[in-house]
């Protein structure tokens, strides 16, 4: 797939330069580790002891409620637990940065590689929470279901994230204020609510986008515990429907009744006085006093505060925070991994192999070190045995230290495809659709490689599942799988299409990209067979990049490791004959490499990283 479209401006970066000093020689922050979290906070220890439970107490319902559930992720979640306002606003200012914007109680930031939690632990009233755990049942539906239409995937996350905590008890599916904005209106219709994503059926208008959150979480409840649905059981056959590819509305009919039934019902359920929750006791491992505590170093609180800036996209503040941190402890490899993808996202490859190295050496366990010293190295790229014996032997090593890490398997599939053996590269590929199953492009690589395998049919299901539920990027790089299946091949029905058209488009190859700043305009040369292309950003352009960019979304910047990667450019006319247009859209995408039997459109060799 590719990475959900990105608008950029000559891809200037804004940072808020707030608070990056504050935290130079301030007092350590307290760790509480329990058995699946790790909470840091600069109040009690009690504070983060029951944050920490809490995030277990979570846990536990889809341990319990939902046996054989994945429950861990390849991007390690770091909860940050800040004491007050003045403390949150240190460590994330740009919460802060919006005039009149709300001063939230707690945020959750998703990664790729890595994911934080932030909450303010004087906040601790019924529902302040919410958005974080939210966010935090959005991380575990998405490591099991490879798609979910958004009012269940945000029914379900609004569900569960409304979860109320006790010390012994916890209760499930407790009232939410999001009643209030159901029983204040007519409601959005069942059809149309199933069918949309309110982001683009109801921009703009607030309101309307809240009575989606709300009727979504409204429907879920009725499921649950609404007459005849037999405590959710009728919700969980709709779920398996989905995930074996029925067509949403006919599952939903078959499932739950007509849409006018269940309009019907939903009105009735939500004029209801008094709503039903369940009510769990805690699990006996849950435990606040097994949890271990400990005082961190000044610089490993440092190292925390500057990862957390890092994947926070405030590239100034964390390089502040690790050089300060480095000078406390340049012994800590956590700080030099820090400034490696720090200087790595800023195209200094060399100081960034430096940083990873010595990140390894001191702390074998860093996953992120060790998959970037093998992706960077030579070897990497090399045809020889030899070469290819170093890059499987880092890619193992890497998913040693976390089996979870999908883009590990996603290289390791290509390298066997380089190696000829298909049908491996098949079930290594189906290894990282299984840990990442809403990244389209892992489904769209297994798909290539069943095209190579001569399994065209099958290759045209994956691209057609991808094209009728993925947007943007996605949807269109479905739609050239799709294309290069043979005719004979596809399954019936109606044709699929690109979604995004433009009068002018291209293809190519990066030959060079000119990055921009206030005075000048981004340019990108595009490499044709025949010819070279080039267009500038003169305004706003839409950026994706695909899922299987070895170093992903968190790390990728157009000004770096792009050369000779393939790209789809779509453009309007520019108003001076320098440039052949100014951009709209690029979309990048990563092909299958060559395998010794195979040579066609999609066999290429990855584009080796720029070393500028």
């Amino acid at each position: 797939m590719l990475e959900a479209l990105r608008r950029a401006a000559g891809l200037t970066i804004t940072v808020v330069m707030l608070g990056a000093t504050a935290f130079a020689g301030q007092r350590p922050w307290i760790e509480v580790r329990s058995p699946h979290f790790r909470v840091l906070t600069d109040g009690s220890a009690g504070d983060a002891r029951r944050v920490a439970r809490e995030f277990e107490q979570m846990r536990a319902v889809f341990a319990v409620g939902f046996p054989g559930m994945r429950l861990e992720t390849g991007a390690p979640l770091l909860v940050f637990a800040p004491r007050d306002e003045a403390s949150m606003k240190s460590l994330a200012p740009a919460q802060w940065k919006v005039k009149g914007a709300p001063k939230v109680a707690g945020f959750f930031l998703h990664g790729w590689d890595r994911q934080f939690a932030v909450i303010r632990v004087d906040q601790d009233v019924p529902g302040a929470y919410q958005v974080v755990y939210h966010e935090y049942v959005h991380t575990l539906l998405h490591a099991n279901f490879r798609w979910l239409p958004t009012w269940l995937d945000e029914g379900l996350a609004d569900y569960y994230g409304g979860t109320r905590f006790e010390k012994t008890k916890i209760y499930i599916g407790a009232p939410s204020m999001r009643v209030y904005a159901v029983q204040g209106e007519p409601l959005i219709p069942i059809e149309k609510l199933i069918s949309e994503n309110p982001y683009t059926a109801f921009k703009g208008d607030d309101q309307r986008i809240d009575l989606f959150y709300s009727e979504s979480w409204a429907l879920i409840h009725y499921f649950i515990f609404g007459p005849n649905m037999e405590r959710g059981k009728k919700l969980t056959g709709f779920f398996r429907k989905l995930q074996m590819g029925e067509e949403q509305k006919k599952a939903f009919t078959e499932t739950f009744g007509s849409f006018q039934s269940v309009q019907s019902a939903l009105e009735a359920y939500v004029r209801k006085f008094a709503f039903e929750s369940f009510v769990m006791t805690n699990p006996e491992q849950i435990s606040e006093k097994e949890f271990a505590e400990r005082k961190l170093s000044v610089a490993e609180t440092e190292a925390a505060i500057g990862s957390f800036r890092l994947w926070s996209h405030d590239p100034v503040e964390a390089r502040e925070i690790v050089e300060q941190g480095l000078k406390d402890d340049p012994k800590l490899g956590e700080l030099h991994e820090d400034m490696g993808l720090l200087d790595f996202t800023e195209g200094k490859d060399q100081d960034a192999a430096t940083e990873f190295a010595t990140a390894n050496g001191l702390d074998n366990q860093r996953f992120l070190s060790r998959y970037f010293q093998t992706m960077m190295a030579p070897t990497a790229l090399g045809n020889t045995p030899a070469d290819e014996a170093d890059l499987q032997e880092g890619l193992r090593q890497t998913l040693k230290i976390n089996p979870e890490f999908a883009p590990a398997f996603v290289q390791l599939a290509f390298l066997v495809v380089r190696q000829g053996d298909l049908n491996t590269a098949l079930a290594v590929s189906r290894k990282a659709e299984e840990l990442e199953p809403t990244r389209a492009g892992y489904h769209l690589l297994s798909g290539r490689i069943l095209l190579r395998l001569g399994k065209g049919a099958e290759a045209a299901e994956y691209a057609k599942f991808v094209a009728e539920r993925w947007r943007g990027p996605d949807h269109n790089e479905a739609i050239e799988l799709w294309k290069n299946v043979p005719e004979s091949e596809r399954p019936p029905g109606p044709a699929l299409d690109l979604e995004l058209s433009a009068p002018q488009s291209a293809e190519g190859k990066i030959a060079d990209i000119r990055c921009g700043d206030k005075d000048h305009p981004m340019v990108v040369t595009l490499r044709r067979q025949a010819d070279s292309l080039k267009f500038r950003a003169a305004g706003g352009f839409m950026v994706g990049f695909s899922d299987k960019v070895w170093y992903g979304s968190d790390h990728s910047s157009l000004c770096h490791h792009t050369d000779g990667m393939r790209a789809q450019v779509w453009y309007k006319p520019s108003t001076t004959k320098e440039y052949n247009g100014d951009l709209t859209s690029i979309e990048l995408r990563v092909d299958l490499p060559a395998s010794p039997e195979k040579n066609g459109p999609d066999a290429q060799q990855p584009a080796a990283p720029n070393k500028n």
